[in-house]
């Protein structure tokens, strides 16, 4: 089980340049990749974002590449594009009447107006295209530890949640199995306050009112797959799936609907309280599954 937090970072190193591959991730619904490449790879792209969703699924991705020279770079100037802008603001200048010269700081900001001399050839970008592939695996095997990690704390979080509610089912059992007994002594001690004076009670028909009010209060249907929704949200505790979060939360939605519907069916007071302590978990686990892949 993963995390869907954690940070993975890597280098590769060539006497040219330098390539850092930095993810970071946080907890997100669906996948979310936000890309930021420098303007020599934008080419890579696609095939980056796809080596990046190969082994992410779930969650807020942010994927930063830098691309450092470390070697001295030859610049030139793109003369037909500083042509073209000092033209441009001659005739603006002439149209407006507004006074002023250009220099040379502001031909430097000007946008394309010095280039590297070395330009992208198929033999660099065979290279960079190498160097990105190696480093993003190694970053999302970092990020992969981290996030296992992390997804260790939760599951162990999460097991010991587990073991609170499987703890209090037997509490809620035994008292569910008392109802009849129960009902049939409130609905007797109801029906001689209000015919007391009217002779004996009608022992069947007392049993029979007993046995509806206890099938309206009968638990034993959610007691049972609350249980087993537990005995399955172990079982994803271990697995090294993908896509275990999305089962958990669904899971987690079914036990909080069979607590909701022992709560509106209780008629018992250990029974009402205990299931709000396993709510209460329930509702914790809920906030936890929020961050697993």
């Amino acid at each position: 089980m993963k995390s869907m937090t954690g940070f993975g970072r890597a280098a590769f190193v060539t006497d040219e340049w330098t390539l850092t591959v930095e993810l970071r991730t946080v907890n997100n619904r669906f996948l979310d990749l936000q890309v930021r490449l420098p303007s020599e790879l934008t080419a890579l792209e696609i095939s980056f974002r796809k080596l990046v969703q190969a082994r992410v699924q779930r969650g807020r991705v942010e994927a930063t590449v830098n691309l450092v020279q470390r070697r001295p770079v030859g610049f030139q100037v793109n003369l037909p594009l500083v042509q073209g802008y000092v033209a441009a603001l001659r005739e603006a200048q002439a149209a407006t009447g507004v006074a002023g010269d250009f220099d040379l700081s502001l031909i430097a900001r000007l946008p394309g107006a010095i280039q590297p001399a070395v330009g992208m050839d198929e033999d660099l970008m065979a290279r960079l295209t190498e160097g990105l592939q190696s480093a993003t695996a190694q970053a999302l095997d970092a990020l992969d530890a981290m996030r296992c990690a992390e997804g260790m704390t939760l599951a162990r979080d999460i097991a010991a949640r587990l073991d609170t509610v499987a703890q209090h089912l037997p509490v809620i059992e035994t008292a569910a199995a008392t109802v009849f007994d129960t009902q049939r002594a409130r609905l007797e001690r109801r029906i001689q306050a209000l015919l007391r004076d009217l002779g004996n009670l009608d022992e069947a028909r007392l049993a029979q009112e007993a046995a509806y009010a206890a099938e309206r209060c009968d638990i034993t249907e959610e007691i049972v797959r609350l249980r087993s929704h537990v005995a399955q949200m172990r079982e994803l505790l271990t697995t090294e799936a993908s896509g275990v979060g999305k089962q958990m939360d669904f899971l987690l939605q079914e036990m909080n609907r069979e607590v909701n519907t022992m709560l509106a069916k209780a008629g018992d007071t250990v029974i009402h309280q205990t299931a709000l302590v396993i709510k209460v978990e329930v509702e914790k686990m809920k906030e936890q599954v929020q961050n697993v892949e």
